[in-house]
């Protein structure tokens, strides 16, 4: 009986022994998504918790089941590449990427085999990073917001607002892919109001300071941003330009209109985030990205500044204000 005894405890101690490495391996299988984006995190907060959510919904919660290696650009495009690379040399489990084309680039070159899921507001498929929107193929897939085809609405939203407007300017960042394409759409659009457009491009924050200086050379009599992360992350200095230079403006996101813009029209931002989760987490279940469809948007939202467009001395018609998703006071 007591070498029984003592053969038991014997079993148990080296049962004990094992359990911290145990633990540690089932730590170190925790999987990692990485997280690389053009914009900031302070920015980018009610974004992440969109994305988070979405994951809950597919069974993962951060620090339970799964990490996220967060990876900011804040702006600028050119510390993308050394972000991915890094990202895959960790060899994450997935990767979102997040904040226009740029990111996306940036992880396509570094990894051909670790599923990326983007957000973007380009065509994936103009751009070349999926095969078809039903059917992706490769490693990537992801939420288009196809913002370019909202380019010509904004114009038109633009002039019911402003309808004395006929010299639009559109700011671009040309370090954006889309800058040439959205371009393209807008002098389209502007021919058919029997508008003049004039393309004004920034990719610091000087060239922003610059392009607002030459509007009365111009004699633009108001604004398209087009959408940019770089534009987003200085959506403060751009909201003070607009009101200096008294310039009625139309931006992509409510967050240029909460900062002081006059109107927004595009899509819901926290939904595409909350979708690019739950694909992260069919992934993480074993999902093809290539097998996973293009995300489409479905809501659109109209955001107007009461406040800026007083201080412009515009007067905002009812039927646009009953149209709006959202009125600022």
């Amino acid at each position: 009986m007591l070498d029984l005894r003592r053969r038991q405890f014997i079993t148990l101690l080296g049962s004990a022994a094992t359990w911290p490495l145990a633990a540690g391996a089932q730590q170190a299988a925790m999987p990692v998504i990485g997280f690389i984006s053009s914009r900031s995190p302070d920015e980018s907060a009610s974004a992440v918790v969109a994305f988070r959510q979405g994951l809950a919904e597919a069974g993962y919660v951060k620090g339970q089941n799964v990490e996220i290696a967060f990876r900011w650009a804040e702006g600028d495009y050119d510390r993308l590449p050394m972000m991915a690379a890094d990202l895959a040399r960790r060899q994450v489990t997935a990767i979102l990427a997040t904040g226009g084309n740029p990111p996306v680039f940036a992880v396509k070159a570094a990894t051909a085999t670790i599923p990326i899921v983007f957000i973007i507001g380009s065509d994936p498929v103009d751009v070349g990073f999926v095969a078809s929107l039903n059917r992706p193929g490769g490693n990537v897939t992801g939420v288009s917001l196809f913002t370019s085809l909202l380019v010509a609405k904004r114009l038109e939203l633009l002039r019911e607002l402003v309808p004395v407007a006929t010299i639009n300017a559109f700011l671009v960042n040309p370090d954006n892919s889309n800058a040439r394409p959205d371009t393209a759409v807008m002098q389209a659009a502007a021919a058919r109001l029997g508008q003049k457009l004039i393309v004004l491009s920034a990719r610091t924050e000087q060239d922003i300071d610059l392009a607002f200086a030459s509007l009365g050379q111009q004699q633009a009599t108001a604004l398209v941003v087009n959408t940019d992360a770089f534009f987003l992350t200085r959506r403060n200095q751009l909201a003070s330009r607009e009101a200096r230079y008294a310039i009625p403006t139309i931006h992509d996101l409510r967050e240029y209109t909460a900062a002081g813009g006059l109107m927004s029209y595009g899509t819901n931002l926290p939904d595409a985030y909350r979708q690019a989760g739950i694909y992260v987490g069919r992934i993480l279940k074993g999902a093809k990205p290539g097998d996973l469809p293009v995300v489409q948007p479905t809501k659109f939202d109209l955001v107007i500044n009461l406040r800026t467009a007083r201080s412009l001395g515009l007067t905002v018609p009812l039927t646009l204000q009953a149209s709006a998703d959202e009125v600022i006071e």
